[in-house]
């Protein structure tokens, strides 16, 4: 299948298909490795959000702590990975919630969404932190405040608005 780009994080391909109808048509698909979505629940219940810069938009976003899948690393491995690398804490435990697909018609990327919790600080010899690219605010809401913050429109970014509805 013909790439006709390829960057750091997601490649674009344009091939042919035959669909189940049997006709064939010409398709351009993102490809993009799957992500966990994490929403990391503190002791005292509060669900710990980061608030990043995002390029694409041009803004500071308030989100759940996300990201790609590196290769060969399971969702489980992803999530104490993202976890200790953008909010500085490793969980005790993580449970799958679900899986869905943000944006079938163009993009095959899926968001796995997980439960952390039981947060606890990294071993001091950790050489995990946030990438080079990602300037990271972590602060801590309770559930409702969080919430409103979706209903107020502070919160913009899809896949943290879902997985608000989770908790």
């Amino acid at each position: 299948m013909p790439i006709v780009y390829k960057g750091r994080v997601f490649s674009v391909e344009e091939t042919r298909r035959t669909f189940p109808s049997g006709r064939e048509h010409d398709i351009t698909v993102v490809r993009h490795v799957p992500s966990v979505v994490i929403i990391p629940i503190a002791d005292d219940g509060q669900v710990v959000m980061v608030r990043q810069y995002r390029a694409s938009v041009d803004r500071e976003l308030w989100e759940v702590p996300a990201g790609s899948l590196n290769a060969g690393e399971t969702a489980e491995d992803g999530v104490r990975r993202e976890c200790e690398e953008e909010i500085g804490l490793v969980p005790g435990s993580v449970e799958l919630l679900g899986a869905l697909f943000p944006a079938p018609g163009f993009c095959d990327e899926e968001l796995i969404f997980f439960r952390a919790s039981g947060l606890s600080l990294p071993p001091p010899d950790s050489t995990r932190h946030a990438d080079d690219d990602e300037e990271i605010h972590v602060q801590r809401f309770t559930v409702d405040e969080a919430k409103a913050m979706v209903a107020d429109g502070t919160i913009v970014d899809l896949k943290t608005a879902y997985a608000l509805t989770l908790i």
